[in-house]
């Protein structure tokens, strides 16, 4: 057992790990959550109370109050390296933090392989975060240790397998020499279940900066770090060129240099930056273990890319933009084209040693991506983590001016029929699925996801197209980074297997039937909807007992105007060549349907924005569906009450449309000077929702079901209409126009 200054690890001796056994397979879908809002609880008491009642808050609503949290520095590395330092010695070996104690049940094992430090405690700023959702072992290489490259490889193989569980993920992750260490076991290890997370990865050597480098260490004498040591300070640029040290010389002239935005600060930027710290660094990588790594990269390359094409473990990327010293752009191509489950992150303002900056999160970073599993594939709905109130806040402060600018209303049904201004109207309990009309390339899709979590702490997950999780290589698809604030945000690809295990889970369930035809629309269509004719999604409802809300959402005409729409791209010949290739790339939904409903061809309308008016939402009086299910799985009677849905989210954007008309608020200027007057934080008023009310008619619940059963018996009528009974039918439908 070994106790460092800052932190306690339990080291595991030699090469031969007994990692702790892990627990039975068991998923607590709360714990995350439960983790999450933990610190937002509050104890309430009663005089009636004999005992203290534990009343959860919602986490969310005051997001604006969160901060990260406290996390270890680059000082807190070097203390707890020179710590290791004082009693070094013997072969590599893993230890984990203990302060990673506190996972889930079912956490899968995290192998972190270190880069040129060595060191093993390159995630010291992820402990706490990582240590909740993984089983963590660090690999530690002593100073003094010469270890071949190959026995290393050995060291990790022994390590996965004797872990190794039917269906059950290991993560590897590895920086740069370590990356390639990792590569290098998935390749030897085609058959186990390897997730790897590469940081700056180094398969081929980058001989313009590292032969020269490797000339200097060997021209070095021994004795020089030595005599910085103990005889002078450790400024580096003033003291180390004073004396004559060649490296630090040529390394300053380098961090100072006018190509800084080109090279970047390098290998030993980040570390020099703290000249505090340079004793350290010095012990850390002397010249023997400099030219120990630098052959020990040479070795693990050569092996690893002579069966390369042999690794089949999902993989993720993370690349520095300032790192330009071990990395070669051509290496990452040939990365992407060799394996096959790949894919790029980049950090362009980020340097060699990225979980040591600030502003990186792995955590954050694995949910990004949807990276993190339990099981042999992934599963959108169990093995979703909720985002931390302080991600929240990130995310919310990114649509910040959006959300200013369009200054939303909410609006939702009460049981009685009222309308309010809230969504008190939402049921708080799943399952529910909110059924509506997309906007223009789903512009009200964020503000949704925001108002919910933060009003009623609702995690609202979208059913989503699959080209947001999944890009083939070559494919000329939007980046993956571009849909991080969807993902995050707990969309899942759409298919009837998620739809289906989300409404299991009690879920809250976003669908909108229109799809992508809907969101791309043309020009003249604002409030067109593109339903199919058939869905199955009442019959599903019906089996789990979920209640369906029909909402509608205006406001689209208001924010942008389309100049150049499909039709017109397709006339356009380089424009149709790339739309037909970016289609073919995507995944094709709605295979089956004909004419404009099955054309889901993707493309970005040409638009032009417009002073911005306003966003308006109004969820209906929610439909049950519990106790039916038998009834609903008759099609005629599942049909209708798909007709119900439509025609409510047809009335609901009627009415957002009639009444906004009314609202003092619906442009800038009215809204800029209320913010100016009441505050930014303020709620802006909107129309009279009495009045509205009443100039609407005031529906009670009877008339509103009387509504539902016409519209469903005219659309039945229209589609029955034949050559002899025409007259007939025009009758039966004029009879009921008083309701319309």
């Amino acid at each position: 057992m070994y106790v460092g200054g800052l932190c306690s690890m339990a080291i595991t001796v030699r090469i031969c790990p007994i990692i702790s056994s892990v627990s039975t397979r068991a998923y607590n879908l709360d714990f995350f959550y439960r983790n999450s809002i933990q610190r937002s609880t509050s104890v309430a008491y009663g005089p009636k109370l004999r005992g203290k009642v534990k009343a959860t808050v919602n986490p969310y609503s005051f997001s604006e109050v969160a901060q990260p949290e406290v996390r270890k520095s680059l000082n807190d590395f070097f203390v707890e390296a020179g710590d290791f330092l004082s009693t070094d010695g013997g072969p590599p070996r893993w230890f984990s933090p203990l302060e990673c104690g506190a996972r889930a049940p079912g956490s899968p094992l995290l192998l972190y392989v270190p880069g040129i430090d060595g060191t093993g405690l390159g995630l010291i700023r992820h402990h706490r975060r990582l240590g909740e959702i993984f089983d963590i072992w660090c690999l530690h290489f002593p100073v003094s240790d010469r270890t071949p490259s190959r026995d290393i490889v050995k060291l990790i193989e022994r390590t996965v397998r004797y872990h190794r569980f039917p269906n059950w993920p290991i993560y590897i992750v590895g920086e740069s020499i370590g990356a390639c260490l990792a590569l290098d076991v998935a390749a030897s290890n085609p058959d186990i279940n390897l997730v790897l997370i590469l940081a700056n990865p180094v398969t081929r050597l980058n001989n313009f900066i590292l032969q020269p480098l490797s000339g200097l260490l060997e021209f070095l004498p021994d004795q020089v770090p030595i005599l910085i040591e103990e005889n002078f300070g450790f400024k580096l640029g003033l003291i180390l060129k004073n004396i004559g040290y060649p490296l630090a010389t040529i390394l300053e002239t380098i961090l100072n240099g006018a190509d800084v935005a080109q090279i970047g600060r390098g290998i030993f930027g980040d570390f020099f930056a703290t000249s505090a710290n340079l004793s350290t660094l010095i012990r850390i990588l002397p010249k023997g273990t400099l030219l120990w790594k630098l052959h020990l990269l040479k070795s693990a390359s050569a092996s690893l890319n002579s069966h390369m094409y042999t690794v089949k473990a999902q993989t993720l990327i993370l690349l520095s933009g300032r790192d330009q010293w071990l990395l070669n752009k051509e290496d990452i191509e040939r990365l992407l084209c060799t394996l096959p489950k790949c894919e790029v992150r980049k950090f362009k303002n980020n340097g060699q040693f990225l979980f040591l900056e600030d502003g990186v999160d792995l955590v954050t970073i694995i949910k990004f991506a949807y990276f993190y599993r339990r099981g042999k594939t992934l599963d959108y709905i169990s093995d979703y983590i909720m985002p931390t109130p302080f991600e929240f806040k990130e995310f919310e402060e990114s649509q910040k001016l959006v959300t200013a600018a369009i200054s939303p209303a909410f609006f939702s049904t009460l049981e009685n029929g009222t309308i309010v201004r809230s969504l008190a109207g939402i049921p708080s309990e799943g399952p529910v699925i909110y059924v509506g009309n997309h906007m223009l390339l789903g512009i009200e899709l964020l503000q949704l996801a925001i108002h919910l979590l933060k009003e009623k702490n609702i995690m609202l997950r979208g059913l989503a197209h699959p080209m947001m999780f999944s890009k083939t290589v070559g494919s000329k698809l939007p980046d993956m980074q571009m849909f991080d604030s969807v993902r995050i945000g707990g969309a899942v690809p759409v298919s009837s297997l998620n739809f289906n295990k989300l409404l299991r889970s009690k879920a809250h369930v976003l669908l909108y039937p229109g799809g992508v035809r809907e969101a791309l629309h043309r020009k003249g269509e604002e409030y067109k909807l593109f339903w199919p004719q058939h869905s199955e999604f009442a019959r599903i409802a019906s089996k789990f007992g979920a209640k369906i809300i029909p909402f509608g959402v205006v406001g689209e005409d208001d924010l942008c105007q389309m100049v150049l729409d499909y039709n017109d791209q397709m006339k356009i010949p380089f424009i149709k060549n790339f739309i037909q290739e970016i289609t073919q790339d995507a995944t094709k939904l709605r295979n089956g349907e004909e004419g404009e409903l099955g054309n889901q061809d993707l493309h970005v309308p040409g638009i032009i924005p417009k002073i911005p008016g306003r966003l308006y939402v109004h969820f209906g009086k929610p439909i049950e569906t519990e106790g039916k299910r038998n009834e609903l799985n008759d099609k005629e009677k599942a049909h209708d009450v798909y007709l119900q849905v439509k025609s409510e989210v047809e009335r609901c954007m009627t009415y957002l449309k009639m009444q906004r008309e009314s609202d003092p608020y619906r442009n800038l200027f009215p809204r800029f000077l209320y913010f100016v007057s009441h505050g930014f934080s303020s709620q802006i008023p909107t129309f009279d929702l009495y009045q509205a009310f009443e100039s609407y008619g005031g529906e009670d619940e009877s008339k509103t079901s009387q509504r539902g059963k016409v519209c469903r018996s005219k659309t039945r009528l229209r589609s029955r209409k034949s050559f002899g009974q025409e007259k007939k039918v025009d009758i039966l439908l004029k009879r009921n126009d008083f309701l319309d």
